[in-house]
């Protein structure tokens, strides 16, 4: 195991990535994906990339195994599920260690992570042995009648995940899964395998039995093998539209249902009489401190009310030119490389769109080169002067990016906050409560952020609508996702 140093994070030996199916763990799949780690652009690890028989022989272990979870008594599963966090959190230090080699987190906004993933495995443990399992039912007529309805798991359930955020993904989905008493087949992406396979350890080393949470690595054909199975009941996914188009229509064939946590382009709305410095320091620190601008709830567009329009883009660029981008072992490190050369491509080229449309770059702009050069480094960019209709005011970068606008008025505000098609976040700055109100109720948002509070946490409903998903992960709403109900009525006799 490693330790944090206040530095930097020390080296690490990374895990071997194998399939973890049933008791059973094995290093290949149909082929094989070599890891980039993005800080280096060098291999550093081979991931067996499971094909349709190895996803088939998890599922079935995944199936076997639901009766036996499904008849543990709550209070069992509670007590695994916390073991399970505690397990996590005296490991912070290698998960943390193993997302920096995962996707390139910067070290001290990784530890941050994990003690969010703790958080959301606990909350999902304390409900296992608390929920109400129906409520009683009556109807008035000749006699009456008894009845009342159950909560009930689904059975195996496929988790889908993207490459950004591996372990608070499985947090935010496996432990309500299993604290509902459904099994789990989990599908992280081959570019970010490493915290997955700790994961599946401290699964195991909980108590939880084996075959309840099974892991197969991969690509493509391992995600449609496992949303297509006919014995996988329902399929959580988060990662970007065009996949979730794919598994939305492959979950259509047997009805099964879908929770999709997708993209976002979300608003960051700033009026004159805010707190400026609180709302520019946020700006600056949501669009390129968290996850070096790759994440789906960070505020990408920046909506600023015309009479601070200059003073306040000029000030959001200063901060973020402050920002330290280098490796991401070190722990001062605030914006660490992109996944990869294609988001270094993606980046490049709507930032040069945005210049062709009259964009104005007033920080960053241009791939880090020198000692980062190998790796892939875009550093903290900020655009002003965005055209409303242009690819980079509508469409998602999923880099360290941000957008400029402006707006006159409360109105134009929110119609510009609306104007896409993402449905994610949205985050307000003024002083005016009934403003605030207002705005509030106005953004077509899942979740809408207020003067900077935080957002994504356990104990609240996440979740987007249009091109950003449906569903909630999060609070009770995220765990009722894992539940189907039954109504049952008794007769007099």
């Amino acid at each position: 195991m490693v330790a944090v140093t206040e530095e930097k994070q020390p080296e690490f030996v990374l895990p071997e990535v194998t399939l973890r199916i049933g008791s059973a763990t094995r290093t290949t799949g149909d082929r094989t994906h070599e890891h980039i780690n993005p800080a280096t652009g060098l291999p550093d690890a081979v991931v067996p990339m499971a094909g349709a028989a190895d996803v088939d022989e998890a599922v079935r272990n995944a199936h076997e195994a639901f009766s036996v979870w499904k008849a543990t008594p709550a209070v069992q599963r509670a007590r695994a599920l916390l073991k399970l966090a505690s397990l996590v959190e005296d490991h912070t230090a290698d998960f943390a260690a193993l997302a920096t080699a995962d996707n390139g987190t910067p070290a001290g906004t990784a530890q941050l992570m994990v003690g969010a993933a703790v958080e959301w495995i606990r909350y999902y443990a304390g409900w296992a042995d608390k929920l109400p399992l129906g409520r009683i039912t009556s109807v008035a007529g000749a006699g009456g009648s008894f009845g009342h309805t159950l909560r009930q798991p689904y059975g195996v359930i496929g988790v889908v995940i993207t490459w950004n955020a591996p372990l608070i993904s499985l947090a935010m989905k496996v432990p309500a899964a299993l604290a509902a008493g459904n099994t789990v087949v989990a599908n992280p992406s081959e570019l970010t395998p490493f915290s997955a396979m700790l994961f599946a350890d401290l699964i195991r080393e909980a108590g939880v039995p084996d075959g309840v949470f099974n892991v197969v690595t991969g690509g493509a054909e391992a995600g449609s093998a496992l949303v297509g199975h006919p014995l996988v009941k329902k399929v959580s996914f988060t990662g970007g539209p065009d996949t979730a188009r794919k598994i939305t229509a492959a979950c259509s064939q047997t009805f099964k249902p879908v929770l999709l946590e997708l993209g976002g382009k979300s608003a960051n709305v700033v009026f004159a009489d805010a707190d400026l410095e609180a709302a520019a320091l946020h700006a600056a620190f949501m669009a390129f401190g968290v996850m070096t601008g790759q994440a789906c709830a960070l505020p990408t567009r920046l909506l600023v009310q015309d009479s601070i329009h200059d003073e306040f883009a000029a000030r959001v660029a200063e901060i973020a030119a402050s920002f330290k981008v280098g490796s991401p072992l070190e722990l001062d490190t605030i914006c660490g490389p992109v996944i990869n050369q294609g988001a270094i491509d993606r980046i490049e080229a709507m930032v040069a769109q945005a210049r062709t449309d009259g964009a104005r770059v007033l920080t960053g702009g241009t791939r880090l080169g020198g000692e980062l050069a190998d790796g892939f480094y875009y550093p903290p960019t900020v655009v002003a002067d965005v055209d409303r209709e242009s690819e980079l005011a509508r469409q998602e970068v999923f880099g360290p990016v941000l957008a400029v606008m402006r707006f006159c008025d409360e109105a134009d505000a929110v119609a510009l906050a609306n104007s896409t098609d993402y449905g994610l976040s949205g985050y307000l700055w003024t002083s005016d409560a009934k403003r605030a109100v207002r705005v509030v109720e106005a953004l077509e948002t899942g979740e809408v952020v207020v003067n900077g509070a935080p957002n994504a946490v356990a104990e609240r409903p996440f979740g987007g609508i249009g091109h950003s998903g449906n569903g909630n992960e999060g609070g009770l709403e995220g765990l009722e996702e894992f539940f189907w109900t039954k109504s049952v009525a008794y007769g007099a006799t």
